[in-house]
């Protein structure tokens, strides 16, 4: 009989909850669908665990059974992030994974002619657990026969576990509890009060009358648990990119007809990308000039699309912003496929802002003018105040998750050169028209706040004031003791 192994990254949206908040590691921490006291949990943390606190409870329910609550909201998005970045890692010890879709963070693996690798499978999931371990996850690997076996294991142990012989895991199986499975809140309580708190006692119950009783739902975690449902591990074929290429009759420099050109191109592999429910995730395109000059353009829309009109306006945009010297002789495009998400492939799509549109706008911007022209601000550390950010490219716009504030912040906006002053008169603040008479002369001033340093490349002193015009204007300014000269570095507003 085959080996099947489970790798179940117990609770993953709450690992990935505690990477944000390391100080709560010691306390009881839960992911909540949304920060209301009427959110519901959906992953809870051991300690949380035993005081009562189950996936299902609302969260206002959970703080009156644990005072010291902690909880907080992963995002689908992240989620699916860390799924697919897991999911390569396992790839390296066995071509054949399967990454659940209804328990982010379990992973089926075909354990087929691995003792040809490893001494033991012992070894094998030693070397799993140690991977998973580097990157920050902390796992269990049962190495088992039979994919649902495997999985009630690996949510009821620590650890590496490996079963000799079907008999001692089918035996295993039977004293695991139903709630370490991650069944619906409603049907573990139901089964509660009919005493049936283990899988053994689950799985004894008529097949009949479980699904009369508790739904088809129940029906089918009774048959999987049964082995009546068993499927091979199904991994994912890796995405081929699709290539289609035409030599032109003539040279061609004019952008609408090699746009004529590439449409006839996208269309058959748009078709086929159609057939497997897969989107376009990146596009190459390739043109040789009649000069035997080449030129490559990579192309990224902001999410994954098959619409052809999307596609073509951002390669026209690319196009229009590339002067083309000589005429194009040949044309190749080559597409990346990608998965397509669910919603995706559902007819309407509730959302409250179209996050697509705004991607797609960014995408045209940057096809137009480059990856540099959509840039985000990122804090990092450093000595002086323009040091204490750089600018990255903003690959993707995310949902905004605004906070509740009683007084709204201000912004201080910082030129990305000081602007000279001119110099402060002897009897302040009277007199000095920092910006000009247009606004008026200094009324209030507050400072200095001193930097100092930099003797390991160029030593300078800074006094830091903020002044408020006549105008209402409110200047971050600071005055160069070195060069004994006063300059505009921001303002606020």
């Amino acid at each position: 009989m085959g080996r099947t192994a489970c790798v179940d990254l117990p609770e993953l949206p709450l690992q990935l909850l505690l990477r944000r908040h390391e100080e709560w590691r010691p306390l009881p921490v839960a992911v909540v669908d949304r920060d209301k006291p009427q959110g519901v949990i959906l992953w809870v943390n051991e300690r949380a665990r035993s005081s009562r606190v189950l996936p299902g409870m609302r969260y206002a329910v959970a703080l009156s059974l644990v005072g010291d609550l902690r909880a907080g909201v992963v995002s689908e998005g992240e989620i699916e992030r860390e799924v697919d970045a897991i999911a390569q890692h396992l790839g390296s010890f066995t071509p054949d994974v399967e990454a659940s879709r209804d328990r982010p963070g379990v992973f089926w693996l075909q354990a087929r002619g691995i003792m040809r690798l490893f001494p033991s499978f012992e070894a094998w999931a030693a070397r799993i657990s140690w991977l998973l371990d580097r990157h920050g996850f902390a796992s269990r690997v049962v190495v088992g026969f039979s994919r649902w076996g495997t999985y009630a294991a690996a949510r009821s142990g620590n650890g590496i576990r490996v079963f000799t012989n079907a008999a001692e895991e089918t035996q295993h199986v039977r004293e695991v509890a139903l709630e370490r499975l991650g069944v619906d809140p409603s049907l573990r309580d139901a089964l509660a009060r009919l005493g049936i708190v283990t899988l053994g006692d689950f799985i004894e119950l008529p097949a009949n009358g479980v699904l009369e009783r508790f739904g088809a739902e129940a029906h089918a975690l009774h048959r999987k648990l049964r082995g009546d449902l068993w499927s091979p591990v199904q991994g994912e074929a890796p995405e081929e990119p699709l290539r289609s290429s035409l030599l032109l009759d003539y040279p061609e420099a004019q952008v609408p007809r090699l746009l004529l050109v590439i449409e006839q191109l996208l269309r058959p592999l748009l078709d086929t990308l159609q057939q497997g429910d897969a989107v376009l995730a990146g596009l190459q395109l390739r043109l040789r000039f009649e000069d035997r000059t080449h030129a490559e353009h990579a192309l990224r829309p902001a999410d994954g699309t098959r619409d052809l009109a999307q596609i073509l306006r951002l390669v026209r945009l690319r196009l229009e912003s590339r002067r083309l010297e000589s005429g194009v002789e040949e044309i190749e495009v080559e597409i990346t496929p990608a998965r397509a998400k669910h919603e995706q492939l559902t007819l309407f799509a509730q959302r409250r802002r179209d996050l697509r549109a705004a991607n797609r706008a960014l995408a045209r911007v940057r096809a137009e003018l480059g990856d540099a022209a959509v840039m985000r601000a990122r804090r990092r550390e450093g000595h002086l105040p323009e040091a204490r950010f750089s600018w990255e490219p903003l690959p993707k716009l995310e949902a905004a998750r605004p906070r509740a504030v009683i007084v709204p912040p201000l912004v201080r906006r910082i030129r990305p050169k000081p602007l000279e002053l001119p110099a402060r008169p002897r009897h302040e603040p009277d007199g000095w028209l920092v910006m000009g008479p247009r606004e008026g002369p200094v009324d209030e001033i507050t400072g200095p706040h001193v930097v100092a340093g930099g003797w390991w490349m160029r030593a300078l002193e800074r006094a830091y004031y903020f002044v408020r015009t006549r105008s209402g204007r409110l200047l971050w300014i600071y005055d160069d003791r070195r060069r004994r000269r006063w300059f505009l570095h921001g303002e606020v507003e």
